[in-house]
């Protein structure tokens, strides 16, 4: 079966937008030293930047797919884009604190909403055996999108200058969206569209073997419409399940994790007082409460937030949390690198920026090749890559702990960066089918949905908790080059330290999953 050229059309509309949403996950690191002196911006702020996005983006995703799924994902895709591009220039025109972290969780919930769209698009519109090669496309676009996001930011700043440059490193949005939202409106299929071109498609040859029929769903591990049952009633058998967004549970679960996010990153500057730890306590006892209410929510006969017979399945909770620590692990070393080379060393943005390069081609040559190895060595590939990503980081993390400050440079990184960055790129591509094939086929929509969450709140929690260790063991004594470089190295230590224990963490929970997947088509 082959895609017809409406659908290859879409694709290149919505990789536009994906692009813009992952490249400001990471083009940002490096423009925080600017934000800082630009607009006076405490320790938390900076944080906040970073964490803010990436959870409202995460609580984001499951809710935006039950909309599209409702309502059609056009105009879902085309608002969050159009409420993305409008948030980024917001957050260029800030001019405080507040102005600018506000602005960024709504560029983060933005990017939320319309996200879920690629996926659903790409299962609707590409007939199941060109899905594999749509998605490998969707997975070449994000890892190039986040590994270049410092290096196109250590530019922009480069060229415009600290003061203006961070502003346009967010402004740098708003060409792309203005294009994709016009693209959208022309070439994206409505709801009663979609039907007709995914019928456009070719025909299946006589006696082809392993082709989906018609309205089939996607094999274990092909992302579907995230946070949709994957079949009516979501894989319950035999039982009608009510479609409507779990409201309350989306309440409890965001009330939970801002909770435990909020003290973790202001903690260190207000010098950790009571309410830190009370409000550390509420978060758990509302993450608690969401738990109890998704099973009877459930009960009712209703469809969850995230499905609790998703988690009768021990490897399925491995996976989950081998999402959330991986990317707590990956997200932020850059984060540490970017204000250790800029505000501790005294470097440019753009040779903050040019430190990622190593980890950059990494992550491509690792994707590039990472289908191809999933499907010889099953596991072991997701194996390789996290033992690469924890071996990476702690050589990283023995320079900054052995090395003198003033003998520190970029080609001292470059090895274990690029290490890093092959295991990156061998794990980021093909660990969610891995994750999914963890639970029953009718359930691969919902699993998809819960495992793209986890990984964006890794990245938000990742950065909370390196930021406040950071922050909390920077010491600087005295104000000499020396003196701040000194300070800046050991607390990024500490916290690289940090990142090289979620990055373990993250290799041992791997041998949580399967040992292969199912091939696509099969059971």
């Amino acid at each position: 079966m082959t895609a017809s050229k409406r659908a290859w059309q879409s694709l290149v509309v919505l990789l536009a937008g994906m692009c813009i949403a992952l490249l400001d996950t990471t083009i940002v690191n490096v423009a925080l030293p600017s934000i800082r002196t630009s607009i006076d911006a405490s320790e938390a702020t900076l944080s906040w930047i970073i964490s803010g996005y990436a959870l409202a983006f995460g609580l984001a995703l499951i809710p935006a797919g039950r909309v599209g799924d409702r309502i059609g994902h056009k105009w879902v895709f085309f608002t969050g884009v159009g409420l993305f591009t409008l948030a980024s220039v917001a957050c260029g025109l800030s001019q405080n604190d507040f102005q600018l972290v506000a602005s960024r969780v709504v560029q983060g919930l933005a990017g939320g909403i319309f996200v879920p769209a690629v996926t659903a698009y790409i299962q609707l519109l590409f007939p199941a055996q060109m899905r594999g090669k749509a998605f490998a496309i969707m997975g070449a676009v994000i890892g190039v999108s986040t590994a270049l996001g410092p290096i196109i930011g250590g530019l922009i700043i480069q060229a415009f200058g600290a003061e203006e440059g961070w502003r346009l490193v967010f402004g740098v949005n708003l060409p792309i969206g203005l294009a994709t939202l016009v693209a959208a409106a022309i070439l994206l299929p409505g709801r009663r569209e979609t039907a007709e071109v995914a019928a456009g498609a070719a025909a299946p040859t006589a006696g082809a073997r392993g082709s989906a029929p018609s309205g089939a769903s996607a094999a274990p591990g092909t992302p579907t419409t995230l946070g949709a049952p994957a079949g009516r009633g979501g894989g319950e058998a035999g039982g009608s399940v009510k479609g409507g967004i779990d409201w309350v549970g989306l309440v409890l679960v965001s009330g939970g994790l801002i909770a435990l996010l909020v003290p973790l990153i202001q903690g260190e500057d207000e010098g950790w007082p009571l309410w830190t730890y009370l409000t550390l306590a509420a978060g758990v006892l509302l993450l608690v409460a969401f738990g109890a209410w998704e099973v009877a929510y459930t009960k009712r006969g209703n469809l969850p937030l995230v499905p609790p017979k998703l988690f009768r399945h021990p490897a399925f909770t491995g996976g989950v949390v081998l999402a959330l620590v991986y990317f707590a692990a990956f997200t932020s070393i850059f984060f540490t690198i970017s204000l250790l080379w800029q505000s501790g060393l005294g470097h440019t943005a753009l040779e903050a920026g040019a430190v990622s390069i190593p980890f950059a081609i990494g992550s491509i040559l690792g994707s590039s090749q990472s289908n191809r190895l999933s499907q010889r060595l099953g596991r072991t590939v997701l194996v390789i890559g996290t033992a690469a990503v924890a071996l990476g980081l702690a050589w990283v993390w023995l320079v900054l702990l052995f090395t003198n400050p003033a003998d520190l440079t970029n080609w001292l990184l470059l090895a274990p960066l690029f290490i890093a960055g092959v295991g990156n790129g061998l794990f980021i591509a093909p660990n969610a089918q891995f994750i999914v094939a963890t639970v029953d086929r009718g359930d691969a929509g919902a699993a998809s949905g819960v495992i793209s969450a986890m990984q964006r709140i890794g990245s938000a929690v990742g950065i909370a908790v390196i930021g406040s260790v950071f922050f909390g063991t920077l010491v600087v004594a005295g104000s000499s080059a020396d003196a701040v470089a000194t300070g800046f190295v050991n607390s990024s230590a500490a916290a690289m330290g940090v990142s090289v224990a979620f990055a373990v963490v993250a290799f041992l929970l791997v041998f949580a999953l399967p040992r292969r997947t199912a091939a696509p088509g099969g059971h």
